[in-house]
């Protein structure tokens, strides 16, 4: 079993940058791939970016490619995401995810934090 918990999520202006970071909790943070998913008002919650358990390859998804960085810190059991040129359109709550097999899909994470909520203003 694994608590997620997520912070830093804010009000930011467009063009602005915000970290967001979850601080993980029960089994070793290092034997779990993590991701980051956000769902829009009215939209799916959608993959954002991804690491593996070494932190040696991430995956972005096209839309924060170049904007968006996602690390992790086994030692601490965090990972971040480090948000950069903010857009309206990255408006969303944002989930951290670990799963066994990580990547793209929401169904290969076990365990969800409850959210943080990040708004870019035009």
């Amino acid at each position: 079993q694994v608590s997620l918990v997520e912070s830093g999520g804010g009000l930011v202006q467009a063009g602005g940058s915000l970290r967001v970071s979850c601080a993980g909790s029960g089994r070793p943070f290092s034997q779990y791939s993590m991701g980051w998913f956000r769902q829009g008002p009215g939209k799916e919650r959608e993959f954002v970016a991804s690491i593996t358990r070494s932190g040696n390859w991430k995956f972005y998804a096209e839309s924060v490619k170049g904007r968006f960085t996602i690390a992790r810190d086994n030692a601490k059991n965090t990972v971040s995401l480090q948000m950069n040129s903010l857009k309206p359109e990255d408006t969303a709550v944002y989930y951290c995810a670990a799963g066994q097999l990580g990547g793209y899909a929401k169904r290969t994470y076990n365990y969800w934090g409850q959210g943080t909520q990040v708004t870019v203003s035009s």
